[in-house]
Order: structure tokens, then sequence, then C-alpha cells
């Protein structure tokens, strides 16, 4: 295929203008620049933000729609252009440390049509990767890069192809698991997931419980997960694998109020169209070192 033009998406809250400042330079800095470059505001006026590079263009959201909502709304600005070939979307407070990260990109989709999804490596400023930036099971390891099962929301590129074909982010997630989600669907549709550790994106070091209504979302979410995505025999299976680790992991007594609050939330609301996974993408889970049950 021909080089793909790649465009990039940026969310904000409008709470961290030097960090976007800072982010916005890293990729005005590329060695093959982006062809567009979205800024969105969720929920904070345009008139908040730091002036934007050229080809830039600022989304005004008049509230907050979550990360899904905030990204599936500059998946369609993008769109609007006809331009871009792969999306990348960047937390506001990240930064690319490297000049060629783009131009790795539109390598990686030129080479194999079936790609799908790239996921970055996320490090703090000393080069540390936080053990849940690995996006695969048992492997201490960052820098093992190659096929996986899911990727990470902070860095990370979206073939456009894929996404007219699989749809965007799921809205009502809000936040938490939208990345499952989208990456559980394109799996499920044949296409590919790439850890590329290359691809740094330097992060501050964060806790995810850091959010007032993480534990909630993350178990209402996960409920919605099953749900949505999984077949019936292996719901009850995943649902009681991550309560089980929810258990041992939380040291928070308002935390796990908050968490089976989520979780009873999830069983007892909507959660859009069911459409499970194929056996055969089990399978292909499985084989890929993380079977969805875990």
């Amino acid at each position: 295929m021909s080089r793909p033009r790649v465009g990039v998406a940026v969310l904000t809250r409008g709470t961290r203008p030097d960090e976007l400042r800072a982010l916005l330079d890293s990729v005005a800095r590329q060695d093959c620049p982006a062809t567009r470059v979205v800024v969105v505001c969720n929920g904070s006026p345009v008139s908040e933000l730091p002036e934007l590079p050229d080809r830039a263009t600022a989304v005004e959201l008049p509230e907050n729609l979550g990360v899904a909502g905030g990204r599936n709304a500059a998946m369609a600005r993008l769109r609007e252009f006809g331009d871009v070939d792969v999306l990348v979307d960047l937390d506001d407070d990240g930064l690319l440390i490297a000049a060629d990260v783009f131009r790795r990109i539109g390598d990686l989709y030129a080479a194999d049509p079936e790609l799908g999804i790239v996921s970055f490596r996320i490090a703090d400023e000393t080069g540390f990767t936080q053990r849940r930036h690995v996006p695969r099971l048992r492997s201490g390891d960052p820098m093992r890069g190659g096929p996986v099962t899911t990727f990470l929301g902070g860095g990370h590129a979206l073939s456009m192809a894929m996404l007219d074909r699989i749809g965007g982010w799921p809205d009502d997630f809000f936040l938490t698991h939208e990345e499952t989600d989208l990456a559980w669907r394109a799996l499920d549709s044949g296409w590919k997931i790439v850890y590329a550790p290359e691809l740094v994106l330097q992060h501050p070091r964060t806790s995810p419980a850091r959010h007032a209504e993480y534990y909630r979302m993350t178990a209402r979410n996960r409920v919605w997960l099953a749900k949505r995505r999984l077949p019936a025999p292996l719901a009850p299976v995943y649902l009681g694998t991550w309560t089980a680790l929810t258990l041992l992991r939380t040291r928070s007594a308002p935390g796990l109020r908050a968490w089976f609050g989520g979780f009873a939330e999830g069983v007892r609301t909507p959660c859009g169209k069911r459409r499970p996974m194929r056996w055969s993408t089990v399978w292909r889970m499985a084989r890929l070192g993380r079977p969805p049950v875990i």
C-alpha cells in the first residue's frame, strides 16, 4: 500500500496547558509530519488552549464526554477531512521523545495491511515502564514487542480502515476498559494488534485509582464487557477471576464499596447490543497468551 497518512488526536480538559504545549511541540518536531492534528476540548473552552501548530484544529465539546466520547469526536473530525489513514491518540500530558515516531508508524502500516492497532510503550521521565503498561501477561520485560491482545490508551495508533469496519469507541464506557472493548472487536474482525516498545510516549508515573470514579467505572465497564463481547460460558469465569483479583489487590474499603456498587450497576443496566466474539477469536487470544478470562 502507499505510505499511510497519520492524523493525531489529543483530548484535554484544559487543566494541563504547559504539558499540552510540550506535547504539541513534540508532534510538530516529527520528521514525518502529521497530516492533521485535532485537539478536543472535552468540556472546556477552546480559549484555554495554547497556540496550536499548523494544520491543527480545535474541537470544543460543551460537556465532558469521557475518554471514549471525546476520542469519538476527534475521530469524526478527522474523518471529515478525508486525508487520514492512521489515527494516533496521545494523552495530553504525554510527550514524544523521539522525532521518528510517525515515520515508524507509517512503516508498520505500509508493511502489513492487516495491522489494526499499534500500542506504544509508556515510560516515565527516567525511562521506567510500569508493569500495568506492558500489554501482556507474565512479561516483566517492557522491551519485548510483538502481537498482543490489547493496547495502551495513553499512546497508540489505529487504522482508519479498521475503525470504518468495527466502529469506534464505546461511548457509554466514559472511562476504563474502552480499549479492551475496541481491541476485542478488532481481533474478532481479523485485525492484528502489535505492541511496539520502540515507540515511546513519555508520561508521568501515576496510579489509575487517582480518578474519583475509577473503582465504580472499572467494575461497571468490566461487567458490560462481559455482557457485550464474551460467549456466555466465559462471562462468569471472566467476572469471577476479576472479582477475586480485586479482593486480593484492593486495600481501600471505600474503593471496594465503590467497586461492588459499580459491579451491581453493570449487571442491572443496559450496555448496548450484544455481539459476542467467535470461539475462534477466543482460541486466537489464548495462543497469543491472554485468553479473555483475565
